[in-house]
């Protein structure tokens, strides 16, 4: 397996930086990140969704999406992803993110998943994201890169059996699954090695982060609240160990992206340090 990281996480660095940085620490390749800056970006300090340095703007153009291929290739890594926010159903939008993934040399882009939080049946959600995603194949198929579908807390895809519902059928060369097993923390927990099988040649990419639970005071009814939140990639609910382990079980030789967003290291330096020392570890003790 090799390791990435997806620029979402190293909001501080420019993309010359970053990818220095990232060369020294032993990493292999870059998800960047794409998104539009919030208004008044550049008067905030950097943060993960905010003042991001190191993300593609859509309005950038073609000589951004070659600034950050060039970044990547002067220090012999690879951009393996371009990472945006998409809406299910938006093939325009989605078709502009495959045009910047072609320019920079990725393989991945990230589709659309509606989120959940009751206003809408499941059914309907499930249907839409169905017809986008055959559409999207069809884009991903012209291209020649895989769109993939996150396990992500708070849509219609947490977990994997959830993720494969929404991509059975479809090409596993051009639709695939990001298993994200810091998301599952907060919603859509499955054991690991179970939802890997389900996924089967959809299991495309992996995230490495991790989170926790904590007491959240008490509800109306006197029953104890709780909440989730990131921690260190060591420190929470995620035995990465055990997830190693199974990856290798069902024969994953793809990419191990950080997204560490506990904070617990004040430079992205370090934090990248300590996950590829601890990735190291893990994937020799698993050899």
């Amino acid at each position: 397996m090799k390791l990435s990281i997806f620029t979402v996480a190293t909001p501080e660095l420019t993309p010359e930086q970053l990818v220095r940085v990232a060369r020294e620490a032993g990493i292999d390749g870059i998800e960047w990140r794409y998104k539009e800056a919030p208004e008044n970006a550049s008067e905030q300090q950097p943060s993960f969704w905010g003042n991001n340095l190191c993300t593609l703007l859509p309005s950038g153009g073609e000589e951004m999406a070659d600034r950050f291929r060039e970044a990547a290739a002067s220090q012999g890594l690879s951009s393996i992803s371009v990472t945006p926010y998409l809406t299910a159903g938006d093939l325009e939008a989605t078709e502009d993110v495959l045009r910047k993934a072609k320019r920079v040399g990725a393989q991945f882009i990230r589709l659309g998943v509606p989120g959940y939080d009751r206003s809408r049946p499941f059914g309907e959600l499930f249907a839409l994201t169905r017809q986008y995603l055959k559409d999207a194949e069809g884009l991903c198929r012209q291209y020649g890169i895989k769109g993939l579908v996150e396990t992500h807390h708070q849509t219609i895809a947490p977990s994997a059996s959830a993720a494969y519902r929404l991509v059975e059928g479809l090409d596993p060369s051009f639709i695939g699954v990001l298993f994200d097993p810091g998301n599952m923390v907060h919603e859509g927990y499955e054991n690991y090695r179970m939802g890997m099988e389900i996924l089967g040649p959809y299991l495309a990419h992996v995230h490495v982060k991790n989170a926790a639970f904590a007491t959240d005071g008490t509800a109306e009814d006197g029953s104890v609240k709780w909440k989730s939140e990131w921690s260190g990639i060591k420190e929470g609910v995620v035995p990465w160990k055990q997830v190693i382990a199974d990856l290798k079980a069902v024969g994953y030789d793809g990419y191990l992206g950080v997204e560490d967003f506990s904070g617990q290291f004040p430079e992205t330096e370090q934090m990248l340090k300590h996950f590829v020392d601890y990735m190291r570890e893990l994937l020799q003790d698993e050899a």
